[in-house]
């Protein structure tokens, strides 16, 4: 009978973000699985409790029972639904899916139900300092086939969540301030910029990234309304979910969200009561395939869409498995891709990533997900120590907030 010989866990940096993907070798010589279990901030602690506490826990079980030992992986430390146990999780689940792929000798989303569409349309980041900058921004992605952008206004591009403000108070602590109401009439500015330049054929995204309170949320929401976005991104925190009635109540733009949540308790109520469009789970944070699915299906009762979290903090064996779920998912809305794409170092380190084509996302046809993993490559770029800055988020005065 064949079981799980080794569990390990590959902390890797291509691109200097900290990846983490998990490989369960099998009894059978040769068969193995890759599965993404990224939680970049926490990376090393995901990697130790794959290590010590999930490799021992199943060495030597059938690998085909997928169900089971998702279950068992989450029950097991009696606590459960916390973004390192997910992610380690993750990790496992995916490889147990591209286990079982690989012995049907069919490409995963074989597995889920077979194709819908052939690719999966996705959405790129049009950030920029002033509202032409993103304009032109977009207009590079539109000469690339891609119809779906994201408009982000702000002084830092690489993280343009919010206008800067320097009259902090005396002795107010370093961190990355920005200022709600300065983001608001930037990125206000910006959309509409954007909107009257390249015309109603391409569609706009705006990620709030949870930086505003609720009231304010709901009255940007209402003032974007003329833009005609796609979706506006995680306009609120987990912790304030109940506000997205209000926002509902005050305005039609459409609502995705979900890149923070870990639980079910926080995203059911608000596909349930149909509060959002777009349900848009970071999927190794709630713990991979297994659940993610379970998602998918559930929206779809709902009329709601996906729209799974794609960032630079998804490895290509994340983005591979979601793509597999895209194109075997009727409800599926569209794809957050990072930019620039899989190149370079990424490409080497992972063979196979998925190929991204004219606005489109492709899954491989191969056994399994589609996507290894070079070991020797992966060895040449280590795992990078620090402390992030960007999620040391500061409102003007000082105070720590939500980044």
């Amino acid at each position: 009978m064949l079981s799980i010989r080794s569990v390990q866990a590959i902390v890797t940096a291509p691109q200097g973000i900290n990846l983490v993907v998990v490989k369960i070798e099998t009894s059978e010589p040769g068969l193995y699985g890759l599965g993404c279990a990224t939680f970049t901030q926490r990376c090393l602690s995901v990697a130790t409790a794959v290590e010590q506490y999930l490799a021992p826990l199943l060495a030597g079980r059938d690998p085909d029972r997928i169900e089971e030992l998702w279950n068992l992986g989450m029950v097991h430390s009696y606590w459960r639904n916390g973004p390192v146990l997910n992610s380690a999780v993750s990790g496992v689940d995916m490889a147990l899916w591209d286990i079982k792929a690989k012995c049907a000798n069919m490409p995963l989303y074989q597995l889920l139900g077979g194709k819908v569409r052939e690719g999966a349309a996705v959405y790129r980041w049009a950030n920029g300092r002033d509202p032409r900058e993103c304009e032109d921004r977009a207009r590079e992605w539109i000469e690339q086939g891609v119809r779906h952008v994201r408009i982000q206004c702000g002084p830092n591009v690489g993280m343009p969540y919010g206008g800067l403000r320097l009259d902090r108070p005396e002795g107010a602590l370093d961190g990355d301030y920005y200022d709600p109401a300065d983001y608001m009439r930037r990125n206000l500015a910006a959309l509409q910029h954007v909107r009257d330049k390249l015309g109603p054929e391409i569609e706009l995204i705006h990620d709030i990234h949870e930086r505003l309170r609720p009231a304010d949320a709901v009255r940007f929401a209402r003032e974007l309304e003329p833009v005609r976005l796609f979706f506006l991104e995680d306009a609120l925190a987990p912790e304030d979910i109940e506000w997205f009635a209000n926002i509902r109540a005050a305005s039609a733009v459409p609502l995705a969200m979900g890149e923070l949540f870990v639980h079910p308790g926080e995203w059911m109520p608000l596909v349930s009561r149909r509060l959002i469009d777009f349900i848009r789970i970071h999927i190794s944070a709630i713990g991979g395939l297994t659940p993610a699915r379970k998602v998918a299906h559930i929206a779809e009762a709902f009329g709601v869409r996906t729209a799974w979290h794609g960032p630079f903090d998804v490895s290509p064996v994340g983005h591979a498995v979601s793509v597999h779920l895209d194109i075997a998912s009727t409800n599926f809305g569209i794809q957050e891709l990072f930019s620039p794409g899989f190149e370079g170092p990424l490409r080497e380190v992972f063979p196979g990533c998925p190929e991204v084509r004219n606005g489109y996302l492709y899954a491989s046809d191969r056994p399994g997900h589609g996507v290894d993993l070079d070991l020797t490559a992966a060895a040449k770029y280590p795992h990078q120590p620090g402390i992030d800055r960007w999620t040391q988020a500061r409102l003007p005065d000082g105070t720590i907030t939500r980044p």
